[in-house]
Parts: structure tokens; C-alpha cells; sequence
């Protein structure tokens, strides 16, 4: 069983907000000093699920980004937790990518690594929560996928799927190869083992460029984005409070409705 997961170097969830600085003239964020980059949530739960599929099946999982040397970290954990071989794709061209051309490079490294079964994604990232790379993967490699599944299991060489709706959940069966994007609801990813982390520690992780992967440079960077990014700020959660008073109820209505009109709350 050859498994192959895609996976995402973010920001910490949870990170404090006064640790959150953009740079408004570039549209970006600025990584905080000190505080290490994690591996989506998502996709931790995405190697997970390849790992109950490797424990009761065997096989080999593969993980694979795209960064540049610092996602090393994000694959070693990947390692650690169980997964057998790690790469990164990493390439100047690839900078300001949006999730079309991303999808588009994962499918590159994907077909350059050969043989798969079955690839498994993270429903989205928790970055910028677009959850469309798995799909443009699947697309782009021409094979099936089934999105949010909450559960996966190999079954006499076809895989099962739960995937979860507004109002439960829904089953499928698809003939391998397959891709499939993987939910919270599959529970919580397992903790690397001190003998993980020392074999991952020592694990040497190839980076193939845009042209190792025969990268087609018209479908990657900023001038192919399908999407602008027009501005990006911190949110201001700032509340104020002002009191209405008047002599009578009959007053402080019409002064409340006086506010609402001159605010255009009514519309």
C-alpha cells in the first residue's frame, strides 16, 4: 500500500493575538520571532489516518510540501509520528502561488514520486481555510476523491470513506487510486515516540526544484493567481457602549430608532 500525504507548514493556531503582526504594504503576515511554524492540524490528522490505514495494511507513507529548508521541521514531525519517507518541493517560481497553483505543484511531485494507492490531504488549512488544493490534485491527476471524511479504511483494495454532512454523514466506496481530504472529526493525531523522533532526526529529506518536477511555470506564482489578495489586516474587536436616556419609554425609542436610522442599521 503506497500512501502519500500532503501536508503544510502554518503559523501556530494558536498563537496570541498580540504575537500577529501584518505588513499592510505587502500584504503579509510577519512570522513572530521566536515562535515555531507547526504542521496544519489538518494534515496531522490526514497522516494519522494514513497510519491506521499502514498499521492494519502495511505499506509505505510518503509525505510531501511545498517551502523552502524550514518545512524540514513540519516533515520530521510527520516522520516521527510513523511515516517512512519525507520530501519538500521548494522553488523561488513558487512564491506568492495561490491554491490552484499549488495544487498544481503537489500534483507535479506527486507524479515524479511514481506509484501511489492512495494520497491524503487535510480538509483545508487553517491558515487561510480555502480547502481547495486537495480537489485541484485530484483533478490534476485525474483520479477520484471524496472531501470532510471523518473516516478511512482500506478494504479488499478499494477504500471506504464516512464523510461527514450538515446532518450526519455519508458513505462511499471508490476503486484506488484515490484521493482523499480528511476532517477533525476522524479524532486526534497521535504524539511522535522518543525512538520516532530519533529516527526522524537522522532521516535525510530530498528538495526537488520547479524543474525536477517538470514544473510548467505559466500555472505557478503570483502572475498565474486566479486570486488578489486586495487587503489584509488584523481585525479590530473594539466595542463602545453609549446610553440613551430620555423621560419616557415613548423618548428613548425614538431616540434609539433616531440612532439606528442615522447608523443605517435598519437596511
Amino acid at each position: 500500500m503506497e500512501i502519500i500525504v500532503c501536508i503544510k507548514q502554518i503559523l501556530d493556531p494558536d498563537l496570541p493575538p498580540a504575537k500577529f503582526m501584518v505588513d499592510k504594504e505587502r500584504n503579509k503576515v510577519i512570522p513572530p520571532e521566536g515562535i515555531p511554524f507547526v504542521i496544519n492540524p489538518y494534515d496531522a490528522l490526514a497522516v494519522e489516518a494514513a497510519l491506521k490505514i499502514k498499521d492494519e495494511k502495511g505499506g509505505k507513507i510518503t509525505v510531501i510540501t511545498i517551502g523552502d529548508k524550514s518545512t524540514e521541521d513540519i516533515v520530521r514531525k510527520a516522520l516521527a509520528m510513523g511515516a517512512d519517507e519525507g520530501l519538500i518541493i521548494s522553488d523561488t517560481i513558487f512564491e506568492e502561488s495561490d491554491s490552484f497553483a499549488v495544487g498544481y505543484i503537489l500534483a507535479q511531485g506527486i507524479k515524479k514520486i511514481g506509484r501511489y494507492d492512495l494520497i491524503l490531504c487535510g480538509r483545508q488549512a487553517a491558515d487561510w481555510d480555502n480547502g481547495v488544493v486537495g480537489s485541484v490534485v485530484a483533478e490534476y491527476l485525474g483520479i477520484p476523491i471524496v472531501t470532510r471524511a471523518k473516516d478511512v479504511k482500506v478494504v479488499n483494495g478499494r477504500v471506504n470513506v464516512e464523510r461527514v454532512t450538515t446532518d450526519g454523514f455519508e458513505t462511499f466506496e471508490l476503486e484506488l487510486p484515490a484521493l482523499i481530504t480528511v476532517s477533525s472529526e476522524l479524532g486526534q493525531a497521535r504524539l511522535p515516540s522518543g525512538w520516532g523522533i530519533i529516527k526522524a532526526a537522522s532521516k535525510e529529506i530530498p528538495i526537488w526544484s520547479g524543474k525536477e518536477i517538470e514544473t510548467d511555470i505559466s500555472k505557478v506564482g503570483k502572475k498565474a493567481s486566479r486570486n488578489q489578495l486586495m487587503r489584509l489586516i488584523i481585525p479590530s474587536y473594539e466595542r463602545r457602549c453609549e446610553f440613551i436616556t430620555g423621560e419616557d419609554l415613548h423618548e428613548i425609542s425614538a431616540k434609539l430608532t433616531s440612532k439606528l436610522m442615522e447608523r443605517r442599521i435598519h437596511e
